[in-house]
C-alpha cells in the first residue's frame, strides 16, 4: 500500500497495529486491548485526515496511483459483456482513448474515456492518459456510431490533459477538440459524463460534454493543473497548493458553481480503499442518470442540453 505525505499519521497507526498484532501470534501475550485502542485512534486518525481534505490533497489522491483507471471500471461495470472498438478511420488507434460497447443488465452503453498505466511501460503504452487528436476523432466515431442506433453514451474522465506534442498540433489538436464539444451538444442521445480521477483542460472537455456530468468526491475539474497554473503565474512549481486553492478545482467547488451536477461520494480514504464498492455506486448513478434522460425525444434532449450549458457563467451585475 502507497501513503501520500498527509496519510503518514495514519500509516504509523497501521505499522503500529500489525506489531502488536504479530507480537500476539509469536507470543502468550493479550493485545486484544492495546489492537482495540489503536484501531480506535487509526478511526479517528482517518475522519479527521479525510474529512478536512485541502484542494491539493484531493490532487493528490485524484493521481494515487492505486486509484481504479476507465477500464477498470468499465470492466466491473460490464463484465464480460464489454466489446472495445479502435481507430479512427484516418490515422489510428490512440491507446490513450478507449471506446466500446457494454451492457448494465439489459441497456446497452457506449463507453467512452481516457487511460492510464500503471508501471512505466504501459504508461508509455497509454502515454500518461494524454490522447492525440486521432483519440478525439475516435471517441467522435463512437458517439456518432451511438446516436444512430440509439445507445446512450457513457463518458469516463481521466487526463492531466490532451497530449501537447508538435505533432498532435500538426494533425490538428485544437480542431479535433473543438469540434467534439460542438457534435456532443448536438448529440441525439443521452449523454452521461463522469470524471473518475483528473480532468485537466482541453483534454477533459474533449469528451466532457454531458446531459448529466458527476465527479467523484476526491476529483478535480481546471482549465489547469495546479502545478501549470503555479509555473505560469509564480514562475515556480513550489505554490501549487495556493494555485490548487486559487483554481477553485474541486467537486464541491464545481457543485457549488452549477458546473457539475452531482457529486458521487468515495470510500473514506478515496476510491483505491474499496474499489467494489466504488464501481458499484457508480453503475448505480449511471442508471440513476439514464433514467432521467430515457424517455426524452431526442429534440428535447438536445434543447435540455444546450439550455444547460448556455446557463453557465451567466451573472446579474
Amino acid at each position: 500500500m502507497e501513503y501520500l505525505e498527509f496519510e503518514l499519521p495514519i500509516k504509523e497507526l497501521e505499522d503500529q497495529l500489525e506489531k502488536c498484532q504479530i507480537i500476539g501470534k509469536e507470543s502468550d501475550v493479550d493485545v486484544s486491548e492495546t489492537s482495540l485502542q489503536i484501531l480506535q485512534k487509526l478511526d479517528v486518525a482517518k475522519k479527521e485526515i479525510y474529512k478536512n481534505l485541502t484542494p491539493w490533497q484531493r490532487v493528490q489522491l485524484s493521481r494515487h496511483p492505486n486509484r481504479p483507471y476507465t477500464l477498470d471500471y468499465i470492466s466491473s461495470i460490464c463484465g464480460d459483456s464489454f466489446l472495445e472498438l479502435h481507430g479512427d478511420r484516418n490515422f489510428k488507434d490512440d491507446k490513450a482513448m478507449i471506446g466500446g460497447l457494454g451492457k448494465i443488465g439489459d441497456q446497452s452503453f457506449m463507453f467512452i474515456g481516457q487511460q492510464k498505466g500503471y508501471n512505466t511501460k504501459t504508461r508509455q503504452y497509454r502515454n500518461f492518459g494524454m490522447a492525440n487528436p486521432e483519440g478525439y476523432r475516435k471517441a467522435l466515431r463512437l458517439m456518432k456510431s451511438a446516436e444512430k442506433f440509439g445507445i446512450p453514451v457513457v463518458s469516463l474522465i481521466d487526463t492531466p490533459g490532451a497530449y501537447p506534442g508538435l505533432e498532435a498540433e500538426e494533425r490538428g489538436q485544437g480542431e479535433a477538440i473543438a469540434r467534439n464539444i460542438l457534435e456532443m451538444t448536438r448529440l441525439k442521445v443521452p449523454i452521461i459524463t463522469i470524471i473518475i480521477g483528473e480532468g485537466a483542460s482541453g483534454g477533459a472537455l474533449g469528451i466532457g460534454v454531458g446531459d448529466k456530468v458527476l465527479m467523484l468526491e476526491n476529483t478535480w475539474y481546471s482549465v489547469i493543473s495546479p502545478e501549470s497554473c503555479s509555473s505560469i503565474l509564480w514562475r515556480s512549481w513550489e505554490y501549487k497548493e495556493q494555485a490548487a486553492t486559487a483554481l477553485k478545482l474541486t467537486a464541491k467547488d464545481m457543485k457549488r458553481m452549477k458546473l457539475v451536477d452531482e457529486i458521487i461520494k468515495e470510500p473514506l480514504g478515496g476510491a483505491h480503499k474499496d474499489r467494489d464498492k466504488t464501481f458499484l455506486t457508480v453503475s448505480n448513478a449511471i442508471v440513476k442518470s439514464y433514467a432521467d434522460f430515457k424517455n426524452l425525444s431526442p429534440k428535447e434532449l438536445v434543447t435540455k442540453r444546450m439550455d444547460k450549458y448556455s446557463q453557465m457563467g451567466v451573472f446579474n451585475d
